[in-house]
């Protein structure tokens, strides 16, 4: 074999090798720690807002990677079924120890969401899309270029109250699918899947605190790089306002917990 032909099977080889390099599926794996805070507050039979801020950790509790900032103006045609709309602001940052850059996220957010009560047993449908403007950082510094992507969100949540006491926990767990598109999306149309199951513990008639375990599975926007993440998930939800027939129960309807 002579050397010209050497020399061009060499650099096939290379070229083979780094292709696949890139091709080769990259699992970034994780601990987190979510604590968020969600207040419905109803200012009478149909109209309300929600408003909800999140601290998200990763190494469990080593440095916090994640903050949100969010408000929506909610209608509900009845306790069954609610629709809404709003506005977050998120600050998010690498998930590694060293000097971090906190990019900015804008998102405008519209959402339906269906009750059905069987028993023990409430069933939630929620539907979600979002318009995302994420700033892009570069060589480690912001930049004034944003990436503009819509997100399409399907959440199926199960709520078990075996209980009558009202102060004894309930149980709950759902499963959330996210797909996106736009013309920056190019490998990564599925974004990521969400998967937990806690309890729910009643404090006051207004105020309820979800624990619990949440896996993550995330692509990235390169598309062969993902997040496989562990999560403990605790929420503190605050519902307060209208009361219908001047009842000491409060009647805002079962709420899925407002996630980024």
């Amino acid at each position: 074999m002579s050397t010209k032909t050497n020399r061009l099977l060499f650099i096939f080889l290379f070229l083979a090798s780094v292709a696949k390099a890139q091709t080769e599926k990259q699992i970034n794996h994780q601990n987190f720690f979510w604590i968020g805070s969600v207040n419905t507050i109803r200012f009478n039979e149909h109209w309300g807002v929600i408003a909800d801020f999140h601290l998200r950790t990763y190494n469990f509790m080593s440095g916090t990677y994640y903050y949100i900032v969010r408000g929506q103006a909610n209608y509900w045609f009845n306790e069954n079924i609610t629709s809404g709309a709003g506005f977050a602001h998120i600050w998010s940052g690498p998930t590694r120890s060293g000097p971090k850059v906190f990019s900015n996220e804008h998102r405008i957010t519209e959402s339906v969401q269906l009750n059905s009560k069987k028993g023990k047993f409430t069933i939630t449908n929620r539907w979600r899309l979002e318009q995302r403007w994420q700033q892009k950082i570069v060589n480690n510094a912001k930049t004034d270029d944003y990436r503009f992507t819509n997100r399409a969100r399907y959440q199926l949540t199960c709520n078990y109250a075996p209980f009558k006491n009202k102060h004894l926990p309930s149980f709950s767990t759902f499963n959330e699918m996210m797909l996106q598109f736009g013309k920056e999306v190019i490998y990564n149309t599925f974004d990521q899947e969400r998967i937990y199951i806690g309890i729910r513990q009643t404090i006051t008639p207004q105020l309820n605190v979800d624990l619990g375990y949440m896996y993550i599975y995330q692509q990235q926007f390169s598309g062969n790089q993902y997040l496989s993440a562990n999560t403990l998930r605790l929420y503190i939800n605050y519902n307060i306002g209208w009361k219908k027939d001047n009842s000491q129960k409060n009647k805002t309807a079962f709420v899925v917990e407002e996630q980024e």
